[in-house]
């Protein structure tokens, strides 16, 4: 054979080997991990309870334009049922918060008739940050800019999809959660 085309077919090959090595890694941080957010109603909720099934996880605020999406998040967590978990966290990051658990448990329940579960007053991208939010900030370069931005997490504990205050809950968001559903994903 010539010695040149044998040098360039180990050239090309070298050059093959050393792009591999190199490649960046696919994150190995790809699954969320078991997190606990303290409950509004007292005790806990352990995201490891929830494997299996989409968690739509939601910064909120009382006193926001876009507060009226509690409805919608409640009429979600009520078509889904036990399918999937819609969680409300509650965050006072920008300034839109009552002051305390006790009065933002009162005021959604009084307004919109919440039940889903939800959380105590928790910091998502400011102060020290939920370690929900500050994993999903590190692994998916995500972070609320404002109230009412939603992360989706598949059953198989994978992040999904996070959406800003825009998306509607019962839109968009409904659409993902049936398409996850659908495919099994897990």
């Amino acid at each position: 054979m010539n010695p040149l085309i044998r040098l360039a077919g180990f050239t090309t090959a070298l050059v093959a080997i050393v792009f591999t090595i190199a490649a960046p890694k696919a994150k190995a941080a790809d699954t969320a991990p078991s997190f606990t957010f303290a409950s509004i109603d007292g005790g806990t909720y352990d995201t490891a309870k929830w494997r299996g099934k989409p968690v739509l996880v939601v910064n909120t605020a009382s006193m926001c334009g876009y507060t009226p999406q509690y409805a919608d998040l409640q009429a979600l967590s009520d078509h889904y049922g036990d399918k999937a978990v819609v969680l409300a966290v509650p965050s006072d990051d920008f300034s839109q918060e009552l002051g305390s658990d006790a009065e933002v448990k009162e005021f959604c329940e009084l307004n919109y008739a919440l039940t889903l579960p939800m959380t105590t007053i928790a910091h998502v991208a400011t102060g020290k940050v939920d370690p929900f939010y500050a994993w999903v900030a590190k692994t998916e370069g995500f972070k609320p800019g404002w109230n009412f931005n939603k992360v989706l997490i598949g059953p198989d504990g994978r992040f999904v999809k996070a959406w800003g205050s825009n998306a509607k809950p019962m839109g968009a968001i409904k659409d993902k959660i049936d398409a996850v559903l659908a495919a099994g994903k897990s």
